[in-house]
């Protein structure tokens, strides 16, 4: 049995901060070429309402990334979530020019001026406890998949512009209740809770810090928190701590997979997996088969990441 303790590399930041940020396509160049000087990756999302993004470097590295978006007078306030991985999660840095730093596609949803009021985790749990709250989960289907709260509504989105779509057809099942609206890291729940409070549905609550923080802080003795918390890089998920979690990803369909699903006579490595396995055909099987192949060899070789990995 091994019980050295793992030595962790890298630090991994989730941050975001909605703001008015007029200049933020003056900002990209400087900002890209910051982090690659620090040898950081991962991507940063710039938008006229703020940035969002998960990036990874070493320890220093990341320090100086986070004070360096802390001095523009714009993104002082950072909402910033830490944890670590083993190996670089992320294959190369990228900072985009967005409309959106989370995109609702909804006009006019605007988390300054009205937001849902901030549940702090060691809160959360008396709150979604409350026979009188409705707990919508407004993460995705793929990431609900693998964990969510116990009791928690999951509205089977694909993607988050659904979600708006979703609350219309629901309206009457959140009206009269206390809504406590959860996701990943914070910032989907910011936009969800804006939009429902234009709704005029006035009891909406969100979790602070989102999951992450959540299995940060809370005790796994404590928890309602049932599975694992999808994550967007090469970790694929985390569990209480921010430790890394056991789910694979499905490199054919990007699906996450927890290892009861590696099991399954459908899954193939880098070909399919229970999810995608009777969508495809079997030329797509043929195709996936021979990136898998290749990136296999590029791993052999010692390259640096394939690009179909």
């Amino acid at each position: 049995m091994n019980l050295s303790t793992p030595h962790f590399e890298y630090r991994v930041v989730a941050l975001y901060r909605f703001c008015r940020l007029e200049r933020f396509e003056d900002l990209r160049a400087p900002l890209a070429a910051f982090c690659c000087g620090k040898g950081i990756k991962g991507t940063l999302l710039l938008a006229r309402e703020g940035i969002n993004g998960t990036v990874a470097g070493t320890e220093e590295a990341i320090a100086e990334l986070v004070a360096h978006l802390e001095a523009i007078p714009e993104l002082a306030g950072l909402e910033v979530k830490y944890s670590t991985a083993s190996e670089m999660p992320f294959h190369r840095m990228k900072v985009r020019l967005k409309s959106e730093i989370v995109t609702m596609g909804v006009e006019g949803i605007d988390p300054l001026a009205s937001v849902g009021a901030y549940v702090e985790p060691q809160d959360w749990n008396a709150l979604i406890s409350d026979p009188g709250t409705i707990v919508v989960d407004t993460r995705n289907d793929y990431e609900v998949s693998i964990g969510t709260f116990s009791g928690a509504v999951d509205p089977q989105t694909k993607s988050f512009r659904e979600f708006p779509g979703w609350v219309e057809n629901h309206r009457s099942e959140l009206e009269g209740r206390k809504v406590a609206m959860f996701c990943t890291g914070g910032i989907r729940c910011e936009k969800a809770t804006a939009y429902v409070k234009s709704l005029g549905i006035d009891e909406v609550f969100h979790l602070k810090g989102g999951i992450l923080r959540y299995l940060e802080e809370v005790p796994a003795e404590d928890s309602l928190w049932q599975g694992e918390c999808f994550v967007f890089d090469e970790r694929v998920s985390v569990a209480h701590g921010l430790a890394v979690g056991e789910a694979e990803l499905c490199r054919a369909c990007r699906h996450p997979l927890m290892p009861e699903e590696l099991q399954s006579p459908k899954f193939l490595s880098g070909v399919s997996c229970p999810h995608c396995h009777d969508s495809r055909s079997e030329a797509d099987r043929a195709r996936y088969a021979e990136r898998h192949r290749q990136v296999e060899l590029a791993e052999q070789r010692g390259d640096a990441p394939h690009i179909g990995s």
